[in-house]
């Protein structure tokens, strides 16, 4: 659905990358995993954003009706490299939820779309089932990373079913777009809290922050 020439233009992350959050490192203490409990193993995102055309390509997976272009994000998403523990050890997929009315709204869960694809090329389950949103929150683009944390605080639940095969797993988080972490930071507490050993995060874009590289 997209070209080649358009995903050729995505801002890929630059190395040298940190090897537990995947950030680019400006100096030799990495500031993105502060961000990060610690809980979380590590976490991959394909480009940067905003950046064309990047944007373009979210925004049209999430508002334009593109659940197809899902399997060419995955696609590149399945392509990262991580930890040889990371690999080893995954059990499954958990895409972020979405609202009920949101997903009315779009059709889908464009996060379940690009982990059902990212299941394919991992051969991993996933476990769409198990993380719960238990009400609708405000969009976080305008929001500082305090309100973004108070935002989406109390919002997510794990399924008490899903207790017995959480129990000592490592599961990697699905979104589309990590910006401060506080979305899958609040899921990975749920999942945490709920049996799992250990989560990863994998995203396809990433929001840049001030200083850090092209």
């Amino acid at each position: 659905m997209v070209c080649s020439l358009c995903w050729s233009r995505l801002s890929q992350l630059p190395s040298p990358q940190c090897q537990r959050c995947g950030h680019p490192l400006s100096t030799d203490k990495c500031a993105w995993c502060d961000l990060l409990p610690p809980f979380v193993r590590a976490v991959r995102s394909v480009c940067w954003m905003p950046a064309e055309p990047a944007s373009a390509i979210v925004h049209a997976l999430k508002y334009e009706g593109w659940g197809d272009v899902s399997n060419e994000i995955a696609d590149r998403m399945a392509r990262l490299s991580w930890p040889r523990d990371v690999r080893e050890e995954r059990t499954a997929l958990v895409p972020v939820p979405l609202a009920s009315a949101r997903r009315r709204q779009r059709g889908y869960n464009q996060s379940a779309l690009i982990a059902s694809e990212l299941s394919r090329r991992w051969r991993i389950p996933v476990w769409e089932q198990v993380v719960a949103r238990l009400r609708e929150t405000e969009s976080q683009t305008r929001l500082t990373p305090e309100e973004r944390l108070d935002n989406v605080a109390g919002s997510f639940r794990a399924a008490s079913e899903w207790r017995d095969r959480l129990g000592g797993a490592h599961v990697i988080l699905v979104d589309d777009v990590v910006t401060t972490a506080a979305t899958l930071n609040t899921c990975a507490k749920v999942l945490y809290d709920a049996g799992a050993r250990i989560i990863s995060y994998v995203t396809f874009g990433r929001a840049r922050a001030s200083g850090d590289r092209l």
